[in-house]
This record gives C-alpha cells, structure tokens and sequence, in this order.
C-alpha cells in the first residue's frame, strides 16, 4: 500500500483504509503481520482497485458488513479471483453469490487476529460489525457513524427502534476507547458516542 498513510498499526495488525465509488465507502484491509494473512472488509466498488489490492496484501477473504448495493459491488469480481466472499444469513438474498455465512457471536481467524462477529440488525437484517480482540478496533458498517445511526429512513426492512437496540446492547457495552471504523467517513470512538444516545431517539434518527 505504497503511498497511502496506514490506518492503524501495531506490531500485530495492520489496517488500511481505502475510500472507493460514487458513495465514498471505507474499505478495510486487516492483516496479521505475523503471518502475513488478511481480509477485506466489504468489497464495495473499484474492483479495479480492491482486487489488486487484495491480492497484494494476502486478502483471501471478504467479510461483509451488510448487502446493500453500495457495498457489494465488488464482490463479483472478488470471487472471480478466487477470494471467498461471506455475509450474515440475514442479508443473503442481497448478494449475487457468496462462499460462507456469517454468524453472530462468531470467531473469524485472520492469522493470529481474532475477529469477534456482531449481528447488529435494524440498516439490514443481516447487518454485522466485526470486534478486533485483543485491540481497540470495532468495524462497524453503516450501523454506527460520528453523530449516530444509520440511515433506516430509506430502506426496505430498515429499523429504527432495532438499531438503537442493537447499538445499545451489542456495541455500548464494548470500551469507551474502542475505535469505529464505519462504512463511511471518519472515525469515533464508542465513548464520544454513547452518550447521545438518548438524543439520537429524541430526534427519530
């Protein structure tokens, strides 16, 4: 990943962030330094850009946060080259093809990184966030943003009040320093978020 500033490092895990298509999706690359295995987290556009990448970095996977179509536009060609593509059953109907399911409370091994899984419906059914054990690192998707949830205004089989649920009980109860790394824009962290959690339901979104 010459020329681009990494993401988060430490002598473990690296992670890269790469900004790809129309909607400016975050697309990460997590690997393991000690074994030189990675995975990407969601395929969302620029296969031009991503499958190199992928290749280039160990990627022999892709974790998908959630099936909506921004943030699988990739996927095809990412299966083409022989990387295995997963999503949660939940959203499973949204993707043209994929090689493993996702479930919750899961552990996905990249090297000697761990992966917890986090089923966080209410975006989308099926929609996951992706613990790193051991670091301060929480992949979010378009769950939880800077300022708040994501959109469930303008999608079918979107939630509201599921979201806040699933953002109360599955991601406020991780560390006050955990890192977001969500599916578009900057980070935060779990502590800057929490509390405004009650304004988020004031305001209905």
């Amino acid at each position: 990943m010459a020329g681009r500033p990494v993401h988060y490092l430490t002598s473990e895990a690296r992670i890269d962030k790469v900004v790809v298509g129309p909607f400016e999706n975050n697309a990460f690359v997590l690997r393991c330094l000690q074994s030189g295995e990675a995975v990407l987290i969601d395929a969302a556009n620029e296969h031009e850009l991503l499958i190199p990448l992928s290749q280039a970095t160990g990627v022999r996977r892709v974790l998908t946060t959630h099936g909506h179509w921004d943030h699988i536009q990739a996927v095809v060609a990412a299966r083409d080259a022989g990387i295995d593509v997963g999503i949660a059953a939940g959203d499973a109907d949204m993707i043209s093809g994929y090689d493993f399911v996702i479930d919750d409370d899961d552990v996905i091994e990249v090297g000697s990184l761990r992966l917890r899984t986090i089923h966080n419906p209410g975006h989308t059914p099926g929609s996951t966030s992706f613990l790193l054990e051991g670091h301060p690192v929480l992949f979010t998707g378009d769950t939880l943003f800077p300022g708040g949830p994501g959109n469930t205004n303008a999608h079918e089989q979107a939630s509201f009040d599921t979201i806040i649920n699933s953002i109360d009980r599955r991601l406020f109860t991780l560390a006050p320093d955990t890192l977001v790394m969500p599916g578009h824009g900057l980070d935060t962290t779990i502590g800057t978020e929490r509390p405004h959690l009650d304004e988020w339901v004031r305001r209905g979104w």
